[in-house]
């Protein structure tokens, strides 16, 4: 429990300095050597040391609203993986190349459920796979119309923190 509880404060420690802190030099103090940083749906993120510092210093710490909120879900750690189910809310104020990029502001509010997966080597951040519904961010800014494809918005996200807030199966027609 000593080591999996250690991994966790690791991953505490790195998010607090990429949101909380604005710090990139204690974000990348985190993290093992040649670490990389992977947001699966939109295929952003760096590659080894020098990737993962050019992106957080130009793409993503400090480029996030000022009203951002991350509420944790749930948490699971292992030996040497945190995986963390979150949620991620924000007014889209400014550009956010990280998750959203080449779309500029919208002003609309946004709440997506987020999984991370943190893989660890030697105590430290080693790798980070990041999922969301992208289409669900795209609908929530009114890029994406749901009456024209099986997509929802901020619905999906009520029912992961409140069971039963959406009826289910509405896609299915």
């Amino acid at each position: 429990m000593e080591q999996a509880q250690t991994i966790a404060d690791v991953f505490d420690a790195h998010v607090a300095a990429e949101f909380v802190d604005l710090d990139l030099d204690a974000a990348m103090a985190t993290m093992a050597d040649d670490p990389y940083v992977y947001h699966v749906p939109v295929m952003t993120g760096g590659d080894g040391t020098e990737g993962v510092r050019a992106f957080y210093g130009s793409h993503f710490i400090g480029k996030w609203p000022p009203d951002t909120k991350i509420e944790q879900v749930a948490r699971t750690v292992g030996s040497d993986r945190v995986v963390d189910e979150l949620v991620i809310s924000f007014t889209h104020t400014v550009e956010m190349d990280a998750i959203i990029p080449g779309v500029p502001p919208t002003g609309k509010p946004v709440r997506i459920a987020f999984c991370v997966v943190v893989g660890f080597e030697e105590g430290k951040v080693k790798h980070e796979h990041i999922y969301w519904d992208h289409a669900a961010v795209l609908v929530q800014l009114g890029l994406l119309d749901p009456s024209r494809m099986p997509a929802t918005g901020g619905e999906q996200t009520a029912n992961l923190l409140r069971r039963r807030a959406q009826p289910l199966n509405a896609l299915i027609r």
